[in-house]
C-alpha cells in the first residue's frame, strides 16, 4: 500500500505536468470523467447500496446520471485557464492558475456521485486531486477512480493525476487534510469541522435541514407529491431533502390528505409519535441503523404497521421547543408544523434551522412573489427552492439557476467559508492584472460624497 507521502508526491508530479495543458486539453478531462460516471451509474449505484446499505439502486443511479450531466453542461465552454477575462472598461486582466493538489474528503452517503463532482471540477482548474472516502465506501470509492483513471489513460493524462486512499482511516484524513493546497469535506459535522481546523484553505459543507413552508395560495396535491418525491429519494439521505413541512392551520386537514392520498403514512397521536421519535434519535442525530432505510425497514424497528404502499412517514410535532423531530432526519420522515399567520411559520423555521440546519437550505411553495420575498429575507439560509423539492433542485438541475454541485455551502451561518454551489471556481488562483487608467475622469469630492 502507498504511503500517503507517495501519494501527494506522485500527485504534485502530475499537477506539474497537467498545469501546462490548454483548455481543450482540461475540458476533455472533465468531460471523460462526468462521461465514465454516466455510463457506469447503474453499476456504481449498486456497489454503493451493497457496500454502505444506504438508499437504493434506482434513485441512485439517477443521481448518478443527472448530477454527471448537469456538472458537464455547466463546465463546458467556461474559461479556467490562463486570461478568462479582459475588461476594457476598467483595465482588468483576469488569469486563472491551478490551486495545485486538491483534497476531497467524500461521504459515504453518496460515494461515486460527490467523488465525480470533485474529480470534474479539479480537473477544469489543471489540479491534480486525492480523494480520502468514507471507510464505509471505501470499495465503491476506489471502484470509482479506477473508471475514472481507465478513461484519462486514453486521453493520456498525466498518471496520478487522481488518486483514492484505498485504506482510509482517520489519522491518513487528518494528514491529508494538513497537506494538501485546498481541501474540499463533505459530510458529517465533525470531519467538517476537522477540515477547518486542518490550517489549510478548505470549503465543508453543514448540515441540513430543510424547512418547507407551505403558502395558502398553492395546489397542496401538487405540492405534496412533489416534496414526498424528493423525501422518498434515495431513501432520504440527501442533505437537501425537505424535513419539516410548515403548513396553513386552517388547511392543516386539506393538505393532510393531500399528503395521505400521495403515499405518506400520517402519525397525529403522540404516544406513537414518541415510539417513532425515540428509535429514530440517537444522542440528537439519526439513528445510524436508520440511515437511509425505507419506510418498511424504520416501520419495522420502531413496532409501527404501516401499508407497504407508504413511502414516507408524516408525523405531527407535539409544538414544543425541544422536540427532537424539529432536527434533521437522514430517512422518509417528515414533521409537521401548523402556523396562524406569516410571521409564526417564519419563527417556527427559524426555530428548527437554530436545532440543526441553518445556513443550508428552504423550500416555499407559493404563487405570491411578496410572501416569497418576505420569507427569503427573514431566513437564514444559503439557497431557497420555489415550488420544488429541495433535493432534487438546489444541487443544480437544467431547469434553474443554481450551480450543479454535490457539495452545498452554508456561509457564515453554518460556520462555512462559502455559501455557495461549490465548483471549479473554488479551485482556482485568480491572478488580477491593473493598469491605470489615466485618460479615466476622476471625481471631485464633491461630486464623491454627493
Amino acid at each position: 500500500m502507498l504511503t500517503l507521502t507517495t501519494i501527494l508526491n506522485d500527485a504534485r508530479s502530475a499537477q506539474a505536468v497537467f498545469a501546462n495543458y490548454s483548455q481543450e486539453q482540461l475540458d476533455a478531462c472533465a468531460r471523460a470523467v462526468g462521461k465514465a460516471l454516466y455510463d457506469n451509474a447503474k453499476e456504481l449505484a449498486e456497489d454503493a447500496v451493497n457496500e454502505t446499505g444506504m438508499g437504493n439502486v434506482a434513485d441512485k443511479t439517477l443521481k448518478n446520471q443527472s448530477k454527471s450531466r448537469n456538472v458537464w453542461h455547466y463546465l463546458k465552454g467556461k474559461k479556467s485557464t490562463g486570461v478568462i477575462e479582459r475588461d476594457e472598461a476598467n483595465g482588468m486582466i483576469t488569469i486563472a492558475h491551478p490551486a495545485g493538489v486538491v483534497g476531497a474528503v467524500t461521504p459515504t452517503t453518496s460515494p461515486s456521485m460527490t467523488i465525480m463532482c470533485n474529480v470534474m471540477c479539479a480537473l477544469k482548474g489543471g489540479n491534480a486531486i486525492v480523494i480520502a472516502p468514507h471507510p464505509r465506501a471505501k470499495k465503491v470509492s476506489a471502484k470509482t477512480v479506477s473508471i475514472i483513471n481507465a478513461e484519462l489513460d486514453k486521453l493520456k493524462a498525466p498518471e496520478n493525476l487522481v488518486q483514492c486512499i484505498e485504506q482510509p482511516s482517520m489519522q491518513l484524513t487528518n494528514e491529508l487534510m494538513a497537506s494538501v493546497d485546498v481541501l474540499v469535506a463533505t459530510g458529517g459535522p465533525a470531519m467538517v469541522k476537522s477540515a477547518y481546523s486542518s490550517g489549510m484553505p478548505s470549503f465543508g459543507v453543514g448540515a441540513g435541514n430543510v424547512q418547507t413552508i407551505f403558502d395558502v395560495d398553492i395546489d397542496y396535491q401538487v405540492a405534496a407529491q412533489k416534496v414526498i418525491a424528493g423525501r422518498c429519494f434515495d431513501n432520504g439521505i440527501i442533505c437537501s431533502g425537505d424535513q419539516s413541512i410548515i403548513i396553513p392551520k386552517q388547511h392543516y386537514q386539506q393538505v393532510i390528505e393531500a399528503f395521505t392520498s400521495q403515499g405518506a403514512y400520517y402519525i397525529e397521536d403522540q404516544q406513537q409519535a414518541d415510539k417513532l421519535r425515540e428509535a429514530l434519535f440517537k444522542d440528537g442525530y439519526t439513528n445510524p441503523d436508520l440511515i437511509g432505510q425505507d419506510v418498511q425497514v424504520i416501520a419495522q424497528y420502531v413496532g409501527l404497521h404501516v401499508p407497504d404502499t407508504a413511502k414516507v412517514i408524516l408525523v405531527k410535532s407535539n409544538g414544543r421547543a425541544d422536540d427532537v423531530l424539529r432536527s434533521e432526519k437522514m430517512c422518509p420522515v417528515l414533521s409537521v408544523f401548523a402556523y396562524q399567520d406569516l410571521e409564526q411559520a417564519i419563527s417556527i423555521a427559524k426555530l428548527n434551522l437554530e436545532v440543526r440546519g441553518k445556513g443550508h437550505t428552504c423550500v416555499i411553495h407559493s404563487h405570491t412573489v411578496e410572501h416569497i420575498e418576505k420569507i427569503g429575507a427573514a431566513l437564514p439560509v444559503s439557497r431557497i427552492a420555489i415550488n420544488e423539492a429541495g433535493s432534487l433542485s438546489v444541487g443544480g438541475t437544467l431547469q434553474n439557476g443554481f450551480v450543479p454541485t454535490g457539495t452545498l455551502g452554508c456561509g457564515f451561518w453554518g460556520n462555512n467559508s462559502t455559501s455557495e454551489n461549490l465548483n471549479y471556481q473554488h479551485m482556482l488562483n485568480l491572478q488580477r492584472i491593473g493598469f491605470t487608467m489615466n485618460h479615466k475622469p476622476v471625481p471631485t469630492d464633491e461630486e464623491i460624497w454627493a
